[in-house]
């Protein structure tokens, strides 16, 4: 769920039809109705009303994650709620991190580190009991684990954005988030398409700095990567994120009357699973949730 501060504000998002940016009230109705359907999982994306250099609304405890974590668990105490880290959707600059000085680099990596995991321990505060650190640099976990456990959140668990691609689907999510690079791409720190002894090194890495779960972004394109992950870390649990992009491919041909919107997007969901994924994170879930309630849609 997008979210954004205010009341009352469902706004539909153009590249993505069906979906909206939701102000604390709505986001809090969209669970319930989730609830109802059988998720109880609900991940969260922030977008402030002002944009920094340095990202710094992100651990802001007055921001619409933060107050959206708050109210989920206080009305819906038995959801899980898992927020995404990351400085992106918080920088006038549009990239997951403070930019260095170094013109070589794009992003200090070393000097995001503490930003992150100050704002990993803000969503903790509020209640969190996941938190997805996506910005994708070097030892992000590791910082992380350490701030949550100096302050005490020992048990919040930490899903790694581990083998995140630099892809061409990330487009619609963009354009939700407001997160678009003013400048450049993410390519510097992002895995490239071709990479895939990469992202395992990624994985391993993420498991080791302490990550309780991790995760292949996108999917469609990816499946390979979906099942060497589970092939080469059986025992860890294993997300797939079926993007922005993906979701909008499908929604797109069949608003068209090009292919059926059900049968696609199952289809689309059941490679994902059947590639090793443990967990999906879709668009299609409050749609798959009752597809999968009417038949069982081909998945076991």
């Amino acid at each position: 769920m997008f979210v954004v501060n205010g009341s009352n504000i469902r706004q539909p998002i153009d590249a993505m039809p069906g979906i909206a940016r939701l102000s604390v009230d709505e986001a809090a109705r969209e669970a319930e109705k989730g609830l109802a359907m059988g998720i109880n999982r609900f991940l969260l994306f922030g977008i402030p009303d002002e944009k920094h250099p340095d990202g710094r609304n992100a651990w802001s405890p007055v921001e619409s994650v933060q107050r959206t974590v708050v109210s989920l668990k206080l009305n819906f105490p038995h959801a899980t709620v898992i927020t995404d880290v990351c400085l992106c959707e918080y920088t006038d600059h549009g990239h997951c991190g403070i930019l260095s000085d170094n013109p070589n680099e794009v992003v200090d990596n070393d000097a995001t580190l503490p930003l992150l995991a100050r704002t990993a321990l803000s969503h903790a505060e509020a209640g969190a009991n996941v938190v997805a650190p996506s910005a994708m640099m070097d030892g992000q976990v590791a910082a992380i684990r350490r701030e949550l456990d100096r302050a005490g959140f020992n048990d919040t668990a930490i899903l790694g954005y581990s083998a995140k691609y630099a892809s061409a689907f990330y487009g619609p999510f963009r354009e939700a988030a407001d997160s678009a690079p003013s400048f450049g791409d993410r390519r510097a720190y992002q895995i490239q398409p071709a990479q895939r002894s990469e992202a395992m090194r990624e994985i391993e890495s993420d498991i080791a700095e302490g990550a309780d779960a991790v995760m292949v972004k996108p999917t469609l394109s990816y499946l390979d990567v979906i099942h060497a992950a589970k092939t080469n870390f059986p025992t860890t649990d294993l997300y797939a994120y079926n993007v922005s992009g993906e979701f909008s491919m499908i929604s797109a041909a069949a608003a068209n009357g090009w292919i059926d919107r059900k049968t696609a997007a199952m289809e689309a969901l059941l490679s994902i699973r059947r590639a090793g994924a443990d967990h999906i994170i879709t668009y299609f879930a409050l749609e798959a949730s009752k597809w999968l309630a009417e038949t069982d849609g081909g998945i076991s």
